[in-house]
C-alpha cells in the first residue's frame, strides 16, 4: 500500500482571496480556481499543495493544526508576511524562538528560527523575538 499527501485543505470565507494571499507569501502558483475549490502548489506538477474551500461560518479559536516554516533569515521572513497582511498572534505561546503570526482570515502558523547548531541568523537583532 502506498500514500502519498496529496494537499491540505484550509476552510476560508474567502477562498480565492486566502490562496492568493498563502501563494504570494510562499512564493506559489495557482493550479485550480473554481467557486469552490482553490488550489496552490510550489510548482503545477508537485506536491503537496494547499486547497482552500469555502465555508460559512467563522474561525473562533485556536487552529487544531498549523503550518511551521523555517527561512533563511527569520525577522526579514516576519516583516516581508506582516507587509503582506499577516499579523502577529497571541495563541499562550510565552518567550519562545519562533514567531505566531496569522493569515488576513486569522489562521495561525509558525516562522521559526534556524535549527541547533546552524549558525544564527546575521540579521536577527537580539532580543527581538
Amino acid at each position: 500500500m502506498s500514500l502519498e499527501w496529496e494537499q491540505l485543505v484550509v476552510n476560508a470565507a474567502q477562498p480565492a482571496a486566502l490562496g492568493l494571499w498563502w501563494a504570494n507569501a510562499l512564493g506559489w502558483v495557482v493550479t485550480f480556481e473554481a467557486d469552490d475549490e482553490y488550489e496552490i502548489r510550489p510548482t503545477p506538477d508537485r506536491l503537496p499543495g494547499l486547497v482552500f474551500v469555502p465555508v460559512l461560518d467563522s474561525k473562533v479559536t485556536k487552529n487544531r493544526l498549523h503550518l511551521d516554516f523555517r527561512p533563511d533569515n527569520q525577522a526579514a521572513e516576519v516583516d516581508r508576511l506582516l507587509t503582506l497582511g499577516a499579523h502577529r498572534v497571541d495563541v499562550g505561546q510565552g518567550e519562545q524562538p519562533w514567531v505566531v503570526l496569522a493569515d488576513p482570515e486569522g489562521n495561525e502558523f509558525c516562522v521559526l528560527a534556524p535549527r541547533r547548531g546552524q549558525p544564527p541568523d546575521t540579521h536577527l537583532v537580539e532580543g527581538a523575538l
